[in-house]
This record gives structure tokens, C-alpha cells and sequence, in this order.
């Protein structure tokens, strides 16, 4: 790859990663959920990216946007500037795998299926075995620590959460790839 092709590169996943960071911002809690877990659409750019480029694109914006999260918002909460990078890798690398082998729609869609599956399972394994217990030791409350804790915090809030949050994406994601599809194929052949 030529220097010009890498510089541009470079600043395409910037622009992603800072879009991506913005839309944190923009996020809402579900009526029926633990209100500390909330909805964005930050995982978009970041699949953008994994369309473009790989999925290694998609997880180095997922990287930085938490990066500059975590920059901004001080290290108050560590443990979910975390939590969120773990959850959007599980997010976008499966929808990047499938689209890079057979690059149609239908492989966005089964990716997107994927993806929503790999997310929900994973961030409840993910949470009941690191998460909640390290966020239990970070703000001195054991009782968070505890099986019973755990497991109701994973099966009323964790998995439903990421549930919804996989197929939310998704209804937004489609449509947009869709529109999006030619231009993101011209800029993988010119990029890659």
C-alpha cells in the first residue's frame, strides 16, 4: 500500500472513530432495563469501517473511540470503557467476517444475526465471570460480587440489553448499507 493510500486510510478511521465517539453521547435507556444500560448507534461507524477496510479496521475504531471516551470522561468507569470495547468487538467482528467472505446483503443480514448472538452471550459470560466483579471491587460493593446478584443482573439487564441493542443496530444498519453499498464498495478496491 502506497503512503498517500495509508495516509488516507488513517484518516478515514479517525473520522470513524471520532463520529463513533460522538454517538455515545447520543443514547437512551430502555423503559424496562437497568437505566445505566443505555442504547447508541456508536458501533455503526465502526462496522463501516469493518466493511471498508477488515475487521481489525472495525476493532481499532471500536479502540478509539473508547480511548477518547475514557480520555474525556476521566477514569471514572474504567471497568465500562471496557465493557463497551469488548462488546463492540464481539459486535463487529462476526458482521465483518461474513461480509468480507461473500460481500451481499444477505451475509450483512446473517452477520448482523450473528453478531446480535455473539454480543448477548458473550457480554453475559463476559459479566457475570469479569465485569460485575471487577465493577463489585471498583466501587466496594461485595454484594454485587455474589452469584445470586450476578446471575439476576445478567438475565434481567445484561442479556436483553445487548438482545435489543444487536437488533436496533441492525434495523438501522441495514437500510444504511444498502444506500451505502456502492460507495463502500469503491473505497474498499481503492483502499485495500
Amino acid at each position: 500500500m502506497n503512503s498517500s493510500r495509508k495516509s488516507l486510510k488513517l484518516v478515514i478511521l479517525a473520522i470513524l472513530s471520532t463520529i463513533s465517539f460522538l454517538l455515545m453521547f447520543l443514547n437512551f435507556p430502555l423503559p424496562f432495563l437497568p437505566p445505566y444500560l443505555k442504547i447508541d448507534f456508536s458501533d455503526v461507524p465502526a462496522i463501516m469501517a469493518t466493511f471498508i477496510f477488515s475487521p481489525i479496521a472495525g476493532i481499532i475504531v471500536e479502540g478509539l473511540k473508547n480511548g477518547l471516551h475514557l480520555i474525556y470522561t476521566g477514569v471514572s468507569d474504567p471497568i465500562g470503557v471496557a465493557a463497551n470495547f469488548l462488546a463492540g468487538v464481539m459486535f463487529v467482528v462476526p458482521v465483518g467476517i461474513l461480509y468480507h467472505k461473500f460481500k451481499t446483503v444477505k451475509s450483512v443480514v446473517s452477520g448482523l444475526i450473528a453478531s446480535t448472538v455473539v454480543m448477548a452471550i458473550g457480554m453475559s459470560v463476559l459479566n457475570y465471570f469479569v465485569v460485575l466483579p471487577a465493577y463489585a471491587w471498583f466501587v466496594e460493593a461485595p454484594d454485587m460480587a455474589l452469584p445470586a446478584v450476578k446471575l439476576s443482573t445478567v438475565f434481567i439487564g445484561i442479556l436483553p440489553f445487548n438482545a435489543i441493542k444487536g437488533i436496533v443496530v441492525a434495523l438501522l444498519l441495514v437500510p444504511l448499507f444498502i444506500k451505502l453499498k456502492p460507495w463502500i464498495e469503491k473505497k474498499r478496491l481503492s483502499l485495500n
